[in-house]
């Protein structure tokens, strides 16, 4: 029988309703770990996703709300905690955009709401989550390759992953002595509803090789169980890029 990967773990994953989020939580939980979800507002996506999870033979839990509360963060934690005594992997994947074509038709409320769910409420829900973490175990943060990149569109969606990836390392440094492990996963362009609503993309032809389509969440969802897994053992503070051979300083 196949020894699974992330057997009695406890996950805390945000913005796993839909997604590369859905797709991570149905991967780890293949691997053997319980799954708890934060999600938003979408109700019938996330409890579709926890049912899927539970058909795997794991156990779900559902939390709704905003991660920029902090009051929810620690109510959400303590009672995560109180039903399954640990977390063991924290995955900070909840994120917005807003394109806008121009920086003058940027509008304040959609920069303050990119910057609190993107940087500042996965800030608040990690400093919740940190002191229950112990040796051994790790967070994961979702940024991407616009970052690196740029791009001409998503002004302020692009500083959040960039103020991820600089998150990323230095909290990986203060919490390299605890034995804490904290990474990052930077995909390229992926076929999701969020791409599809914002950009209005096309559904992707499967049948071209991986390399010349958007990834599938599936396919990113790859470089999650890797570093939430014994086989990232020596990784920490470093960043992962399924983007299809974008080449990219990271």
């Amino acid at each position: 029988m196949k020894e699974l990967k992330l057997a009695e773990k406890s996950v805390l994953i945000t913005g796993a309703d839909s997604g590369i989020g859905k797709a991570v939580a149905l991967l780890i939980a293949k691997e053997g770990a319980d799954v708890a979800i934060i999600y938003h507002e979408d109700d019938e996506g996330a409890e579709k996703t926890k049912s899927e999870i539970e058909a795997l033979g794991r156990k779900c839990l559902l939390f709704s709300g905003d991660i920029n509360d902090y009051e929810f963060c620690e109510n959400t934690v303590r009672e995560l905690i109180s039903q399954w005594n640990k977390i063991n992997i924290l995955i900070n994947n909840a994120g917005t955009q807003f394109p806008a074509e121009q920086i003058q038709d940027l509008e304040e409320e959609n920069i303050r709401k990119t910057f609190d769910t993107n940087i500042i409420g996965m800030i608040l829900l990690t400093k919740v989550v940190f002191p229950y973490l112990k040796e051994g175990d790790c967070i994961i943060n979702t940024t991407s390759a616009v970052a690196y990149q740029g791009h001409p569109e998503l002004l302020d969606y692009a500083a959040t992953k960039g103020a991820i990836v600089s998150f990323t390392r230095s909290l990986a440094l203060q919490a390299k002595p605890k034995g804490i492990r904290i990474n990052a996963v930077a995909p390229g362009p992926v076929a999701t509803p969020l791409t599809k609503e914002t950009f209005d993309e096309k559904e992707e032809d499967l049948r071209k090789p991986p390399l010349e389509r958007n990834a599938t969440p599936e396919e990113v969802a790859e470089s999650f169980l890797f570093l939430a897994s014994e086989a990232a053992a020596q990784i920490t503070g470093q960043v992962l890029h399924p983007n299809g051979g974008l080449i990219i300083n990271g």
